[in-house]
């Protein structure tokens, strides 16, 4: 068993974390899937609840592999791995995919394995790489606003525009995630100002044009529009039912909770076991258990800064944050539109939400950070052995001036002395 514990190399606290929330994942999983049974009428308990197992196993099997992999083979990976995801992710566009009159081409189906995926996901890695990459090779080197806009403006609009139109809450994220990394990375900050000030005139811009000519909005316009509208507002003809029903679960959830499986809200709630699964353990779990999911994730994100910090190397470092924060941003992400601290997003709780491929990709972020980490523990391992071998040298010269200092005296201390 020993030795089987110690294939798992890397930080030990972010394994511990996300051992924990994994196991913990199965409880309200569990508990919200009765609403797809028995309301929705998709599946068995059990089927679902084997199904959510599958998709953890296949997770911790995909941290383990990568996590061994040494983190600097993705030097040469990093800056041509967006080229495949954007055409993935043109190819899933295209899909022309539509629910309820809106763009819904998110998911892309492998041929033979009938598994569907997000390849936004994996645009959101693959630029993350490429940002880190970027900062890395050009750290010590001065360059103009045009040639960093062209060797930045390329990949992250390659990726990010075909995500817009199906995903706006996925688009902003990565753009925000992104621009963090660049501050974090020391992208001159009057660069930065330029591009957000023209981001906003567009945003002024395309929302005008959009209110005055309707017909040329894209086909989610009017979700987004709904969701802003109502986010915070106290009209009662808003349609609200969402956030109300995540409102009701946590108020009834109080200091302790109902307890584990008792809640009601999930038979009212849409997207229960995903979306508007910290509802549920809040009404389950009280406000203890959810304070205890946030504290989880919090310490989280504090090994992930202590990796960051310690890595080996800008790439790493730089590479560490990015993901880290994606995968804890997108935690408080959920928990936010819980508590309508955010709009309605459609972000899964990383670890604990149902689903493969929000599960998979957090855990392929999870795998490069330990390989970071992992790296980290052989350099001062190394540095330890080094240091180890020094000492024995130094006693072994030691000793033998010690042998060499008795022979030269011999019998006759004093008659040695006297001969030097």
């Amino acid at each position: 068993m020993r030795k089987l514990l110690s294939q798992f190399q890397g930080d030990k606290a972010i394994w511990a974390y996300v051992v924990l929330l994994a196991l913990f994942s199965f409880m309200p999983v569990f508990s919200a899937s009765t609403n797809l049974v028995h309301v929705v009428g998709t599946g068995t308990i059990v089927g679902l609840l084997f199904k959510h197992f599958g998709h953890i196993f296949v997770g911790i099997f995909i941290i383990f592999f990568i996590h061994r992999i040494p983190f600097d083979r993705l030097k040469f990976i990093a800056p041509i791995a967006w080229l495949p995801v954007t055409a993935l992710l043109i190819i899933t566009s295209l899909q022309g995919m539509m629910i309820g009159g809106a763009n819904a081409s998110r998911w892309l189906k492998i041929p033979l394995l009938n598994i569907s995926f997000q390849p936004s996901s994996l645009g959101w890695i693959a630029l993350i790489a490429y940002i880190s990459w970027f900062l890395w090779r050009f750290a010590d080197e001065k360059y103009t606003f045009g040639w960093s806009l062209l060797w930045l403006g390329v990949p992250i609009g390659a990726v990010v525009l075909p995500i817009l139109p199906s995903n706006l809450s996925t688009a902003a994220i990565i753009l925000f995630t992104i621009g963090l990394l660049l501050y974090v990375g020391k992208y001159p900050i009057k660069y930065m100002a330029k591009i957000i000030a023209a981001g906003a005139i567009l945003i002024v811009v395309a929302i005008g044009m959009f209110k005055a000519f309707p017909d040329m909005a894209p086909s989610r316009y009017k979700t987004w529009e709904a969701r802003f509208d109502r986010f915070g507002s106290e009209d009662k003809n808003e349609d609200r039912y969402q956030i109300e029903n995540a409102k009701i679960a946590i108020a009834q959830g109080q200091m302790f909770g109902v307890g584990p499986g008792k809640s009601v809200q999930k038979n009212f709630l849409p997207q229960s076991s995903s979306d508007f699964i910290y509802a549920i353990i809040v009404e389950e779990f009280g406000f203890l258990g959810g304070m205890s999911i946030l504290i989880v994730y919090v310490l989280l994100l504090f090994r992930f800064l202590v990796v960051s910090n310690k890595a080996p190397n800008l790439f790493g470092k730089y590479l560490s944050f990015g993901l880290g924060f994606s995968i804890v941003f997108q935690a408080f992400i959920n928990m936010g539109v819980a508590v309508e601290i955010f709009p309605t997003t459609g972000q899964p709780l990383p670890l604990v939400s149902s689903g493969g491929t929000s599960i998979w990709m957090t855990c392929v972020s999870l795998g490069i950070i330990l390989s970071i980490s992992r790296k980290e523990e052989q350099v001062k391992q190394q540095l330890a052995d080094r240091e180890r071998k020094q000492e024995e040298f130094k006693q072994l010269l030691e000793e033998q001036d010690t042998i060499t200092t008795e022979e030269d005296l011999g019998d006759n201390p004093m008659q040695a002395v006297l001969n030097k």
